[in-house]
């Protein structure tokens, strides 16, 4: 029977060669779509299984290979009841008029020191870092741990965790923000670059979307840098110079950030400040400065590398002792406006200001050295070479009249006595030299 139907069936085919060959051909392409279509679903099957697998294999406990960015967004224990008690009690205000601060980048060099002092003075403070391994996270946790005395709670996350974000100002109804996480270091990014557009500028939007929405908006303060002046010769260096020629990536980064500054506070209407810092030292400073190197292989017997410029050019730098840094930042957060924003909508125009904090008394770098000659009694190896294409320039001076006249920001501390401050707490804290830094 099957047989006879398998006849009729070629019989019922048209007498005309040339109309079978094209619904042959037909038909064989329909076999050949179906067979794509099959293929491609069974593909398509296999990379959602490849996705569902990736993101389920590793529960939130599990341990994360640190991303090139060294700012991944692992998912950190936040969250519950106690925890919420614990940034509540960290945030409360204890004196009339006090702010409720968080401070991003809280158990880095400045985030440590600002929010000590903000502690102390009685405002609420929440502090916010990742902890990550640019340099030794061991002495960031010691910083965490100097901060918990204080009564000072860090939030261990990513600034680029939108959620985490939201959540914390669902706790605490912030009045400003103190933005000091970044990726910092201008010879990195060379080795990094992706870390400096993840932290310095997608960290900063993610903070800037999460505060233009939140019921009232904070004012923000935040740490641009001295860098943004790049290749600029004019000196000092002036608010008002330009600051369109970045020597390194790290500079690009914070001029963009100056940019998106302005871009959310025209829209959104956030309050914004930023502090151009330049070249902040003092205890519990951070390794990759050359001070703090300096220190460490001076006492160890190891040469240190001196730059300088063209035709035996001086290499001079604006040193800024932290404490001086500090006093800035807060008279910053003092005079902050409120922002006028709602709901993610402008109401009217919105305070954006930047300042420089500096000391206005450049050092050469040969002259650091000898001061540290003397305060550790130890006769430096001096390698002098040329200073590299790294990003690296030749010397910052910042004029800081407008800080002076807005903020009442005046340094006090010198170069000398802010070194003998440093020199004896790292002489301290890794017992006497011997303990090594890595």
């Amino acid at each position: 029977m099957s047989q006879l139907m398998q006849m009729s069936h070629i019989d019922s085919a048209p007498s005309t060669p040339g109309k079978f060959k094209m619904e042959k051909a037909s038909y064989f392409n329909r076999v050949r779509w179906h067979t794509s279509l099959a293929k491609l679903a069974m593909w398509s099957f296999v990379f959602l299984g490849a996705i569902l697998i990736f993101f389920l294999r590793s529960p939130a406990s599990s341990p994360v290979t640190a991303d090139l960015s060294r700012r991944s967004l692992r998912t950190y224990n936040w969250g519950g009841p106690v925890w919420e008690k614990r940034v509540r009690a960290s945030a409360r205000v204890r004196s009339r008029n006090g702010f409720a601060v968080l401070v991003t980048g809280a158990a880095g060099f400045v985030g440590t020191h600002v929010s000590a002092a903000l502690k102390r003075r009685g405002d609420g403070v929440l502090g916010i870092d990742n902890f990550n391994d640019y340099y030794d996270p061991a002495l960031k946790r010691a910083r965490q741990s100097l901060l918990e005395r204080t009564g000072v709670y860090i939030v261990e996350g990513d600034i680029n965790d939108e959620a985490l974000l939201r959540k914390l100002f669902e706790v605490v109804p912030f009045t400003h923000v103190m933005h000091l996480a970044a990726q910092a270091g201008v010879r990195y990014a060379m080795e990094n670059p992706g870390s400096y557009v993840h932290s310095n500028i997608a960290g900063f939007v993610n903070l800037l979307e999460v505060c233009k929405s939140v019921n009232p908006q904070p004012a923000i303060v935040w740490a641009s840098s001295s860098s943004v002046y790049g290749l600029n010769t004019k000196v000092p260096f002036s608010e008002r110079d330009r600051t369109d020629q970045p020597a390194s990536l790290y500079a690009a980064t914070k001029k963009a950030g100056e940019e998106i500054a302005h871009t959310y506070n025209h829209i959104y209407g956030l309050s914004l400040t930023g502090l151009r810092f330049f070249t902040v030292y003092g205890p519990w400073g951070r390794p990759d400065m050359a001070y703090f190197f300096f220190t460490r292989d001076i006492l160890k017997g190891k040469a240190i590398s001196i730059f300088e410029a063209a035709n035996h050019g001086t290499v001079a730098r604006d040193f800024t002792y932290i404490d001086d840094i500090v006093r800035g930042c807060l008279g910053a957060l003092d005079t902050a406006e409120k922002s006028t924003g709602s709901g993610g909508k402008k109401k009217g125009p919105a305070q954006l200001r930047v300042f420089n904090l500096g000391n206005t008394s450049p050092v050469p770098v040969n002259d650091l050295v000898s001061i540290l000659e003397r305060l550790l009694k130890v006769k430096a190896k001096r390698n002098i070479m040329k200073l590299p294409r790294n990003g690296d320039v030749q010397f910052t001076h910042a004029n800081i009249s407008y800080a002076q006249r807005e903020l009442g920001y005046k340094p006090t501390t010198d170069l000398q006595g802010g070194l003998k401050k440093f020199v004896r707490w790292y002489l301290n804290y890794y017992a006497g030299g011997k303990k090594a830094v890595e």
